[in-house]
């Protein structure tokens, strides 16, 4: 095989690769190629054991360990970040390539859904064989069936013409129409992956090749298989098969194109081009040009082009399309504004933060797209009945055979053999199976997405479903996370613009949130900020830097204590009062004397009681844990009744208490924004992430509310429990149909009606059940999350 070969064939799985862009790997002087890199290894693996790489790929190597294997249990590989393609059925087969799974024979999804849609070949090809298959099906229908119809086909054009043209015109819809199932099942066959299309490829065989006997050598055919003394074809059996199949394959693509609806909506937000403003004017320039740090320029009705910060000018600004919240919101001088969004009524100039893959709205769309990718636990109990399923079905149309080859009427008992067999094959559909939980995954997590609920991985929806106990922080959680400095009580000796000054200088290398509380004070004091440096952080507790060579210590009461830092005790009642008005106090050292206190109030997200309160409806223990003051705290947990409250706990005791909850049986979802949350959240059962928060929050959390607000974990609470009742729906459906067609179709029914199900009864019955398990998860893009 040499890189100028147009085509390679993977030796392990068989796959169809492209040799310019496919991993290789070369061995005794030939180079083979990949789809990926799990394919590599085992091929690399075999020569090294000085086993050869065809026994390999026809799957007689004792553990069967490729990255293709049907142990779907076992974990996968790392995914080639290089694929753009990948099979939603069968973990770790991804292609840099569009084509079909050498496991499951399905076609290949690409790994991002992009904004246009752009014709699937698949699907044309498809349809193509179809409306052709279709046309010349009909008449051999006619043909075979019309004189059980009462339409004297036979009396018209003879018995005979009448054969020949069933013949003539079911042979092209056979090997034409059907070539691309024979395709998949004569691989499924030598590389031991016995899927749909093995049942598929064995049946409409069987069927074809037996007309063709009967037809042409009748005389080959024992009397047992006659039937009204004749061989008989079938003919109209096999090419209706085809095409039902065919349209079955044809609906299903239909289907699954539907399922990235959302990502596409996600993806038509971002504008074409921006308006940059230059020292010479504005310009419209492609999106793609712009760099972060550009001024734009945003006018009423347009989209905010990217994410950024406002620099002049206010405008209401709908962003309802990433949040779900449908009232628009004001943005001002200072405030983020969301690529994507909508500005409404105002102009105002930005400043470029993020640009291409960093934005928020680029970000949503790849969390999304690997989330979509991401395997349930309860997929677990599909994979492994899909993995005996094939085999089980084909010693079942086997036993169906012999069974009426014994047991049948005598003088037809080989046909009715033949056609139970055939019908066994033909409505099996392990496709149901495989797409019935990541068909409902796909489409709810881009349901999620709609409205603001962005969740990491399909583990995460699961357990989800199971949450008993939601533990919040306040700060920016429960509150809006933007408090604003209401007091100042400096110690004797210092000024209020001193102790506003040195904290401000120092609060400017922090994350905290209380951070811009005094930064906005200091702003509209019109105080100029020294620099700090020196700066350290004792998560939990306080801050400490270096201002004009005076240390400062910013903080709880105990955080200056155990820095040595002496307090009076008319500062600790003064500080005392404010927190019992529900105001948090920072204590202020300088240069080892206290030198004062700050008081700053949090305002409660207007959302947050509405949440609460559908929380508790829905059997949602809440547990607040904060490290404010306890006084403060319990202001906060009495105005919204949360059930719980543990005030001044560091990081590590938060961790500890997460810990302890599900030591106790309870299913714990921990909500939070800060870098100080990032331990407990990557703890509890569920971490949801305030997408106003940290990044070290949002990447340690399975689920991200991009608005910001407690009823976003309601929204996916609810998001959770209808998609897995949705996947529930889907494997009853499955699993159901398969336990009640394989039988009737072996006859189990013909002692109490004497008649048989027919092959072309089958092979409708199994074409619109992988359908009808896409439809059904398809319900899910209307799901109303705010109801």
């Amino acid at each position: 095989m040499t890189a100028s070969s147009s085509r390679a064939i993977d030796p392990i799985c068989g796959m169809t690769v492209d040799p310019s862009s496919a991993l290789s790997a070369e061995q005794q002087g030939k180079t083979y190629y990949f789809c990926c890199a799990g394919c590599r290894d085992r091929f690399l693996t075999a020569f090294a054991s000085r086993s050869s790489p065809e026994l390999v790929q026809l799957g007689n190597s004792p553990s069967r360990s490729c990255c293709h294997s049907e142990d779907h249990s076992a974990s996968p590989p790392p995914p080639d970040s290089t694929a753009a393609y990948y099979c939603p059925m069968c973990p770790g087969v991804e292609s840099n390539q569009p084509g079909d799974c050498p496991v499951c024979g399905m076609a290949l999804e690409p790994k991002v859904v992009r904004g246009a849609v752009s014709p699937d070949p698949e699907r044309q090809s498809l349809t193509r064989r179809f409306r052709v298959s279709l046309v010349l099906a009909i008449p051999v229908f006619v043909l075979s069936m019309g004189p059980m119809m009462g339409i004297p086909v036979d009396h018209w054009i003879g018995q005979a013409r009448s054969h020949w043209w069933q013949f003539l015109l079911s042979t092209p819809v056979v090997l034409w129409g059907g070539w691309p199932f024979f395709v998949r099942a004569l691989r499924s066959i030598r590389t031991g992956h016995l899927n749909m299309f093995t049942l598929i490829g064995l049946g409409t065989a069987a069927a074809y090749l037996f007309s063709l006997c009967s037809y042409f050598f009748p005389g080959w055919v024992p009397a047992a298989f006659h039937e009204h003394q004749a061989a008989p074809l079938y003919f109209e059996a096999a090419s209706t098969i085809i095409t039902l199949v065919l349209l079955g394959q044809v609906l299903e693509l239909r289907a699954r194109e539907k399922t990235g609806d959302a990502i596409r909506a996600l993806y038509a937000l971002a504008p074409e081009t921006a308006l940059r403003v230059t020292p010479t004017g504005v310009t419209a320039v492609p999106l793609e040009q712009v760099q972060v740090g550009d001024r734009l320029r945003v006018v009423p009705g347009d989209r905010v082009p990217v994410d950024g910060i406002v620099l002049s000018g206010s405008s209401a600004v709908d962003e309802s399309m990433l949040t779900g919240e449908s009232v628009p919101v004001t943005r001002r001088e200072g405030d983020k504004v969301i690529g994507g969004t909508v500005n409404q009524s105002g102009s105002f100039e930005m400043r470029a933060e993020h640009v291409g893959s960093q934005t928020m709205l680029a970000r949503i769309v790849m969390m999304v797209s690997e989330a979509q990718r991401s395997r349930a636990p309860i997929q677990r109990l599909a994979d492994t009945i899909s993995g005996i399923f094939v085999p089980v079905v084909i010693a079942v149309s086997l036993l169906a055979f012999v069974g009426w080859t014994i047991w049948g009427p005598a003088e037809s008992r080989l046909a009715h053999a033949l056609v139970s067999a055939v019908s066994v094959l033909i409505i099996a559909c392990p496709c149901a199976l495989g797409l019935a939980t990541p068909m409902s995954i796909m489409v709810g997590m881009g349901r999620g997405a709609q409205s603001g609920v962005l969740i990491r991985n399909a583990a995460a929806l699961e357990t989800l479903e199971r949450v008993d106990t939601v533990v919040v922080d306040k700060t920016g959680t429960l509150t809006e996370g933007r408090p604003r400095l209401v007091k100042i009580a400096p110690a004797a000796g210092f000024s209020e613009e001193e102790i506003l000054q040195s904290t401000a200088a120092v609060e400017a290398l922090s994350e905290h949130p209380l951070a811009f509380a005094f930064l906005s004070a200091a702003g509209e004091r019109q105080l100029s900020l020294p620099e700090a440096d020196q700066f350290e952080s004792v998560t939990g507790q306080g801050i400490a830097g270096t201002v004009r060579q005076q240390r400062i210590l910013i903080g709880t009461a105990t955080f200056l204590e155990n820095q040595g830092v002496e307090k009076t005790g008319q500062a600790q009642f003064q500080s005392e009062e404010e927190r019992r008005q529900g105001a948090t106090v920072v204590h202020v050292a300088i240069d080892g004397r206290e030198a004062g206190w700050l008081a700053v109030r949090d305002v409660i997200k207007t959302s947050t009681p509405a949440a609460i309160e559908r929380l508790h409806q829905a059997g949602i223990r809440i547990l607040m844990l904060t490290g404010d003051h306890p006084q403060t705290a319990q202001v906060v947990a009495d105005q919204l009744k949360i059930d719980s409250v543990q005030a001044q706990v560091s990081p590590a005791e938060k961790l500890d208490v997460i810990k302890e909850l599900r030591r106790s049986g309870h299913c714990v979802a921990m909500a939070g924004d800060g870098m100080n949350d990032a331990p407990a959240l990557a703890a509890a059962d569920v971490g949801i992430a305030m997408g106003t928060g940290t990044d070290v929050a949002i990447e340690t959390a399975g689920v991200t509310l991009v608005q910001g607000d407690l009823r976003g974990i309601e929204q996916s609470l609810r998001l959770s429990r209808a998609t897995m009742r949705n996947i529930r729906q889907n494997l009853f459906f499955a699993f159901a149909y398969n336990a009640v067609g394989v039988p009737l179709a072996a006859g189990v029914l013909y002692p109490l009606t004497g008649t048989l199900l027919s092959p072309m009864l089958a092979a409708a019955a199994m074409s619109l059940s992988s359908v009808s398990v896409i439809a059904n998860a398809l319900r899910l893009r209307n799901f109303d999350l705010s109801a």
